[in-house]
């Protein structure tokens, strides 16, 4: 398929069309075909990608750069002690910088307000990182990761997230579906759904493309029948530890055990998480947790018994970040 992607920016998928989300994701599959059989030859020679990561990352930082080197392109790590961001200069000036030095910038904070800063004055395209809106380059992995899981065609599979339907996660996964004619369930509270105007933006897109969006309170009707159930940590990167009480409170009755898996009625069922995901107490936040409530020491957004059972399939979406980025950059800038 003929398509020119180049010096396009990633900022949150609203400005992708369905063709363009099916094109990186094609492209993707050729990559990721190419890695593993030896026949990958780097098409990104001599350029070079500034990294912006204001939030600590694992699997962002790693697949923007195995993902450039594989391609011959040179990257710059920077984070909020290496340079005068925020402090001496501002990301508007530091977006002028950046642009007459780099190819292209990542960027991975807080603010969707920032990228878009970024994006409007770098003159270089702009890739998303994560921000507390969106997180794009999350989504085309996970849409990867399930279509090599199901059989199905992208417009038959159903999933459901359940959690805090409030987050980036959450948000990019209504969007990504409602764009590629997919059935999208959000299980949460009430005081935890996703903002009215994005679900509207969302159900403009469904209408467009033939897919179903749920929000509901009711795990057990999220779950039922989905090929696929998605989860996040309940309390996210900068939220103050106080916050954990309430959140545990409210969603409790979210979290992904067995009996949540079973409620699917689909022996084929597979759980997705973007990672990192507390499901014991081994790291020092699940034990901060687990030592305050007891009942959480297997697992908070999801048990151990389910994390650790050949239904989890998380470590191969945290592969496919590597691919899915690897395409945007191919596309962008080859």
């Amino acid at each position: 398929m003929a398509f020119n992607n180049r010096n396009r920016n990633l900022l949150s998928l609203v400005h992708h069309t369905e063709r363009d989300l099916h094109y990186l994701l094609d492209l993707s599959r050729d990559l990721k075909r190419a890695k593993y059989s030896g026949l990958d030859r780097p098409v990104l020679t001599g350029k070079n990608i500034a990294l912006i990561f204001e939030k600590a990352s694992t699997r962002t930082r790693c697949a923007f750069e195995v993902a450039a080197h594989d391609e011959g392109a040179h990257v710059t790590y920077i984070d909020p002690t290496s340079s005068q961001i925020g402090h001496k200069e501002s990301m508007k000036d530091t977006a002028r910088v950046l642009g007459r030095m780099y190819d292209a910038i990542e960027y991975r904070g807080a603010s969707q307000k920032t990228v878009e800063e970024l994006a409007e004055y770098a003159g270089v395209p702009v890739f998303n990182g994560l921000t507390d809106e969106f997180h794009p380059t999350q989504m085309l992995a996970d849409v990867l990761t399930m279509t090599e899981h199901c059989s199905k065609p992208l417009t038959d599979i159903s999933f459901a997230f359940v959690g805090d339907g409030r987050n980036n996660v959450a948000n990019s996964l209504l969007l990504v579906a409602a764009k590629l004619g997919m059935d999208v369930r959000i299980g949460a509270p009430p005081e935890l759904w996703p903002n009215d105007d994005h679900v509207s933006l969302c159900e403009e897109f469904a209408a467009a493309s033939g897919a179903h969006i749920t929000v509901t309170d009711n795990p057990f009707k999220a779950v039922s029948g989905v090929d696929f159930i998605y989860t996040d940590v309940w309390v996210s990167m900068g939220e103050p530890v106080e916050t954990w009480s309430e959140r545990i409170e409210h969603l409790l009755p979210f979290q992904v055990n067995k009996e949540l898996i079973a409620a699917s009625a689909n022996p084929r069922v597979k759980f997705m998480h973007c990672l990192p995901a507390l499901h014991n107490c081994e790291t020092e936040v699940g034990a901060k947790i687990a030592a305050q409530y007891p009942h959480l020491s297997n697992g908070i957004e999801v048990t151990d018994d389910v994390f650790e059972s050949a239904a989890n399939i998380a470590f191969e979406q945290a592969e496919n970040r590597m691919h899915t980025i690897k395409a945007v950059l191919v596309s962008a800038l080859s």
